[in-house]
Order: C-alpha cells, then sequence, then structure tokens
C-alpha cells in the first residue's frame, strides 16, 4: 500500500532544498574549510531516507529500493548543484554533489546495517 505522508515528505523536503539553494547566501558561521561539504552529505543523508520511506512501497526487494533512493538523491543533488549555477551570489560545484551522494549512500549502508542486525536478533 502507497503511503502518501511519506511521497509527501519527500516532495516537500525536495522543496526545502531547492528553496534555499535559490537563497543568495546562507546565514552560517563558518568554522572550518569545506565545513560546506557536511551540510551538504547531512541534507541528503535525511532526503535519502525519506526516499527510502517514500519507495519501499513501490517496488521490492530492499537492495533495488536502496539503490534507487541513493539514485534519487544523486540526481537530485545534481539537478541542485545546475540551479544553483543561476542564482547570484552561490555557484555549482561538483564537490558538493559528490558530498550529496556521498551523505545518500551512508544513510543507505547505515540502513542496511541495521535492518540486517534487527533481523538476526
Amino acid at each position: 500500500m502507497i503511503k502518501y505522508g511519506d511521497t509527501i515528505a519527500l516532495i516537500g523536503y525536495c522543496g526545502l532544498i531547492y528553496t534555499l539553494s535559490g537563497r543568495s547566501s546562507l546565514p552560517m558561521p563558518q568554522f572550518f574549510s569545506f565545513q560546506d561539504k557536511i551540510h551538504h552529505a547531512g541534507a541528503f543523508f535525511g532526503m535519502s531516507l525519506l526516499a527510502w520511506r517514500c519507495f519501499r512501497h513501490w517496488i521490492q526487494p530492499s537492495l533495488a529500493v536502496r539503490l534507487l533512493s541513493v539514485g534519487f538523491c544523486s540526481v537530485y543533488g545534481a539537478t541542485d548543484e545546475w540551479h544553483q549555477s543561476f542564482v547570484a551570489g552561490r555557484h555549482s560545484d561538483v564537490w558538493d554533489w559528490v558530498a550529496d551522494t556521498l551523505g545518500a549512500g551512508l544513510a543507505m549502508g547505515g540502513l542496511a546495517y541495521f535492518l540486517r542486525s534487527a533481523k538476526a536478533r
């Protein structure tokens, strides 16, 4: 059964990232170099979990859902970087996209570990 709340949450989260990407700057203190990569990875870690919750109702097996979730986040991250290239004061960075994809992959790797260990109990 499709859970529309999961789909709405994913769409809303994507909308939030799109809105934040459209701002010329974000009010965040810079404590160290490459701090933004951690923000990217964290944001797409969360997006990947929402994508998994959404897609798991549509397809099986679990591996396919996790791969689709990472793929979705990676493509969304690439389009987000392209979007930022048109925003004054922002720039597009391939390493931001790498951080997006890495964050999504870490979420799905962690989820796979959690699901395997929960199943073993």
